[in-house]
């Protein structure tokens, strides 16, 4: 259908699809319709299933190199050998399978989550619906920042203009509008009539009827004709894929000098051979990328209880990194519910009482009531305020638009009622509800005939409606910041009457919105111009002039009570937090103080006409000082990001609008706004906030800091224990001592060391003071030189501690082998089990994080406990194994030796740790003797 609809008139279809441009499907309906079309998204390839994973798991060169080896042993008659290989290399297959599983169902269950919404009318009133739940007939409104969310034919078109650059290649957005049926044959672009999915709205506002949903899209056509790419790894997994490359590279050729020492020496050719491929497998952390995947996606899980959505896994990594968090004011540092509390028309201030979305609250004046309908001037400024609106007053118990009838009483949390639409927009919809002056009431009152919608540069808003009390004339009202629209008046509004505006008229409005400014206050200035007839083309050239103004509308945003807790962990944390804003210097001054952004004085304050009049060099050079930046646009954002980048900063930058996508997509994490955000800023950010509360960015940072040290515990766990098992057989051999640890035992050491304990790393808490440390640098390796002089100390500790056991076990029996092999198997499980509560933090002892703090360490711990157990007392595994039970004397002997690597890893976190002390003392002094 979709393919046709731009050739039916707009009747015919609506008919068709058996819906109503003004009320839209309801929602049984809509839900009928979804289970009849299925969901609005594009066709996903088939994910691999449980065996085409699985065979994936042996297109791995050491675990074909191990399925070589038992087939060698098979032939060579070696069948117990052979069986155990291929056992353990099927099981650890399978946990790779599920370990995938999880990792691919984690990052599954995010991108559902960071599915875009639309917005449509469904059951007479306006809702947001995930655009994957649209169906046929839906009835989408669209507005500047959108995402066509599916194939529409345009049922209302104001100034509608849209990037199709993605479908037709066409460089410039189209002029849509709702022109009658077209040719059928009409090519795509020529298509004004209709909107397509996956194209952006660049301007104006629309309405449009669903005709194609998902695979019966013009995009859907495409993506028929294509395949998906596949996923690329994220730079921290390459990373870490390298470096296990090279350690793998290093631990063949290791293996290899084992395997012909004991050639040397006189080893059985098989045994050697055994030998050296299953240490190779033990030493190589093969492990590593799933482990990382399932640790980052566990932890983006965490990152959205605390509202913040990633959508791109690298932004985890440089989280960990921020310096600097460049915030907007409304709605992130502020609760986003603007109220107007002040009014000023003919010379005087009117104070307002209520808060919030509530029409309720009175009007006074030197502390006596006023009566709004007796008032012309105040009565025609809040009807202005409110015809030049896009934002909705609904009663949310009801569903619908607030109107003449009486309204629900209002409950006690406040949620009687909701906003529609910008909260600034709303706070005028709500006064004048105050003053029972409903929007829809108004509208049918005046309707709106046109209109030039509010764009950034023009800083203001014109609709045109008729005028009821003048035959064939009309209104256009203004809306807009008070400083520019003052200029564009040449005539006041006063006491009902139209009089000159001179410069002294223009001195007294300017001096009241100061004053209002310099209480926080947001200003909105309203003007009007009485027009003879209706413009077939309005433009701001020809109609924002000479205009007449009519009063200030006043409005606070109060800033969120968590907020400041937010920003005093930032400072502690080493990040600079930092307030941009489109407010005046007074209102951002003030709210930055009550926040703790700015405890200087305007000297760490710029706005844009500063920005704009400041060379680059001279920025790049004051950026550091700078907390609050003022009446900025969205261009000085780009700006800030590149300044604050130049000087070291890693940078976070939030947004909201169409205009902030290329500084969210410049600045090092680029984070939307989930509530308020176009669906373009939130497709090019990086993270998205689900409550748009800076508070969350923290949180975000926090996560991120604790997702990276836990990647760094494990990777220093598994590193250590490689190591310390290559150090064991290859000092052994070099003495001349008998084998330390058996094929299979090599084996089994790899499946209890580099699974469940490594995985429980993942999950720890963090560190205490991981908020009161400086940010990592982001060129830093992982293997930075605390970390490797950990894996020196670490490996030295083990390869002691298990040869001592296998000595001593000699010196009682030198001719008992196996049971030397025992000890030092037992021995170097046990240490590594052990240890790895030393590695759940590379700071703080084990002891002041307490033992059971992570049960998923706890957990881990007592399986693989038993996974060692087993094969010591099972009869029918121990000649698997090729152990001997131990006698509780020898447990006498191992356990001491057990706990020599935890007690090394303690002792070099106390050594390390007061060497930091004494590092940030020396640098302490410098800076203090370079002030």
């Amino acid at each position: 259908m979709s393919m046709a609809a731009h050739s039916r008139e707009i009747a015919e279809l609506l008919r068709e699809l058996s819906t109503n441009a003004g009320t839209g499907l309801s929602s049984d309906e809509a839900r009928r319709r979804l289970e009849r079309y299925g969901p609005n998204e594009l066709r996903e390839k088939p994910r691999p299933s449980f065996f085409q994973m699985l065979l994936a798991q042996f297109n791995n060169f050491l675990i074909i190199l191990l399925i070589v080896a038992s087939v060698i042993s098979a032939v060579l008659g070696e069948l117990t050998d052979a069986g155990m290989i291929m056992a353990i290399v099927i099981l650890n297959s399978v946990l790779g399978v599920v370990q995938e599983s999880k990792a691919e169902a984690a990052m599954a269950a995010l991108k559902k989550m960071a599915a875009p919404n639309a917005r449509v009318i469904r059951d007479a009133s306006i809702q947001d619906v995930p655009s994957r739940e649209l169906v046929p007939g839906d009835v989408v409104l669209l507005e500047a920042g959108n995402y066509v969310p599916a194939d529409l034919r345009l049922a209302e078109a104001v100034n509608l203009k849209v990037e199709e650059a993605a479908l037709t290649g066409e460089s410039v957005p189209v002029e849509k509008s709702e022109s009658g049926a077209l040719g059928e044959n009409i090519p795509i672009g020529d298509r004004v009539n209709s909107a397509f999915m996956s194209t952006v709205v660049s301007y104006g506002r629309g309405k449009g009827i669903v005709t194609g949903t998902g695979m019966e899209t013009q995009i859907g056509d495409i993506a028929e004709m294509i395949q998906s790419f596949e996923d690329e790894a994220t730079p921290l997994q390459r990373k870490l894929e390298d470096l296990g490359k090279t350690l793998g590279i290093a631990c063949l050729a290791i293996c290899a000098i084992v395997f012909g020492i004991g050639l040397m020496r006189g080893e059985e050719l098989l045994y050697m051979f055994m030998v050296a491929v299953s240490l190779a497998i033990a030493a190589v952390p093969e492990g590593l990328p799933a482990i990382v995947t399932i640790c980052l996606a566990l932890g983006m899980q965490r990152m959205i209880r605390r509202h913040a959505l990633l959508r791109k896994l690298p932004a985890v990594e440089t989280l960990g990194s921020c310096t600097a968090i460049c915030s907007d004011k409304t709605g992130t540092l502020t609760q986003n519910e603007m109220t107007v509390v002040k009014l000023y028309t003919n010379g005087c201030v009117v104070e307002v009482a209520g808060r919030g979305y509530q029409p309720v609250g009175g009007f006074t004046m030197g502390g006596r009531p006023v009566e709004v309908a007796s008032d012309p001037t105040l009565s025609f400024l809040l009807a202005g305020s409110t015809l030049c609106n896009d934002a909705q007053l609904e009663n949310h118990a009801k569903g619908k638009n607030g109107s003449s009838e009486a309204p629900l009483p209002p409950s006690k949390d406040g949620q009687s009622w909701r906003m529609v639409g910008d909260p600034t927009e709303g706070a005028l919809v709500v006064v004048s509800a105050k003053a029972g002056l409903w929007k829809d009431q108004a509208e049918t009152r005046q309707p709106r005939l046109a209109e030039i919608p509010f764009d950034s540069d023009r800083k203001r808003m014109t609709t045109i409606h008729a005028n009821p009390d003048r035959a064939g004339g009309y209104t256009a009202f203004v809306k807009g910041a008070p400083d520019i629209l003052v200029g564009l008046c040449s005539a006041a509004y006063r006491d009902g009457q139209v009089v000159s505006l001179d410069e002294k008229g223009r001195a007294e409005i300017l001096a009241a919105n100061e004053s209002m400014s310099n209480e926080a206050l947001r200003v909105l200035a309203v003007a009007y111009r009485p027009l003879d007839e209706l413009p077939t083309k309005p433009t701001p050239e020809t109609l924002e002039k000479e205009l007449v103004f009519v009063g200030l509308l006043g409005m606070i945003d109060p800033a969120r009570h968590e907020v400041k807790d937010a920003v005093r962990i930032c400072k502690q944390a080493g990040i600079k937090p930092v307030m941009i804003t489109g407010d005046y210097k007074n209102t951002a001054v003030a709210i930055a103080r009550e926040l703790g952004i700015l405890s200087d004085g305007g000297s760490r304050v710029l706005t844009g006409a500063d920005l704009d009049k400041m060379p680059e060099h001279e920025f790049a050079k004051r950026v550091e000082g700078v907390d609050v930046y003022a009446r900025v646009s969205p261009a000085h954002k780009v700006k800030i990001v590149e300044a604050l980048k130049e000087r070291g900063h890693v940078v976070a930058m939030t947004g909201d609008g169409v205009n902030d996508a290329p500084a969210l997509k410049r600045a090092n994490i680029g984070v939307a706004m989930g509530i308020t955000g176009t669906d373009v800023a939130k497709e090019t950010a990086d993270m998205v906030l689900t409550d748009d509360n800076f508070a969350s960015i923290v949180s975000a940072v926090e996560e991120g800091r604790v997702i990276y040290s836990n990647i760094r515990k494990f990777v220093f766990f598994l590193l250590s224990c490689n190591v310390g098992e290559i150090l064991i057989v290859f000092i052994a051999m070099l003495a001349g001592l008998p084998v330390p640890l058996a094929p299979v035992q090599l084996l089994w050491l790899n499946l209890l060391t580099d699974g469940l304990p490594a995985l429980a790393l993942g999950m720890e808490k963090g560190d205490p003071d991981i908020m009161d440390r400086a940010p990592r640098p982001a060129t830093e390796s992982i293997i930075n030189r605390e970390m490797l002089i950990g894996i020196v100390v670490q490996s030295i500790a083990m390869t002691v501690a298990t040869l001592a056991a296998m000595l001593i076990s000699l010196s009682r029996d030198p001719d008992n082998i196996r049971m030397a092999q025992t000890m030092a198997f037992t021995t170097l499980v046990g240490s590594e089990l052990v240890r790895a509560y030393a590695a759940r933090s590379e700071r703080f002892s084990v002891f002041s994080q307490g033992l059971f703090s992570n049960k998923y360490m706890a957990g881990a711990t007592f399986i693989s406990c038993l996974l060692l157990l087993g094969p010591l007392y099972i009869p029918g595994l121990q000649e698997l194994f090729e152990v001997i039970p131990p006698a509780p004397s020898d447990w006498l002997m191992v356990l001491p030796l057990i706990f020599v690597p935890f007690t090394a890893a303690e002792i070099t976190k106390q050594v390390l740790r007061r060497m930091d002390v004494r590092r940030r003392k020396e640098a302490s002094v410098k800076m203090g003797a370079s002030a």
